[in-house]
């Protein structure tokens, strides 16, 4: 029995540009859950959605205590992402600032006003339940 051939240099190529995509991702990730905290957003929720979903690799769910707190979340974490090179994320909601939906790319974020987030309740379309809405039932 002879060993498995090594890989070609194309094949290395390709799971080396892997592994820097996932560490992009993963970096992507850290960078908006780290803003989040810092702005003192409430019941965070991030969803891996890595092979379940081709729309995005991540999500993230948070609430804000007011319409200018989610507006605030919202601009800091675009500036954050720019200034860490992630480019113009796309972005909804921010006149109103009742729902801001800031789309990455690889990540979505969900920004809420609480009552906002327990009308649309999107953890339950990926099946999450988060601990404050387990608590009331």
């Amino acid at each position: 029995m002879s060993p498995d051939p090594a890989p070609s240099a194309q094949e290395a190529a390709v799971s080396q540009a892997s592994l820097d995509t996932q560490a992009r991702i993963s970096a992507l990730e850290d960078l908006i859950l780290a803003r989040l905290d810092d702005d003192k957003a409430q019941d965070v929720v991030f969803i891996d959605l890595k092979g379940k979903s081709a729309v995005a690799d991540g999500l993230v769910v948070a609430s804000g205590r007011s319409h200018r707190h989610v507006g605030a979340m919202a601009d800091h974490l675009l500036r954050a992402l720019k200034e860490q090179g992630y480019g113009k994320a796309r972005v909804e909601g921010m006149p109103h600032c009742d729902w801001v939906l800031i789309d990455t790319g690889d990540v979505i974020v969900h920004l809420f006003r609480p009552e906002v987030r327990q009308f649309y309740n999107i953890e339950k379309i990926w099946s999450v339940d988060a601990p404050h809405r387990t608590a009331s039932s």
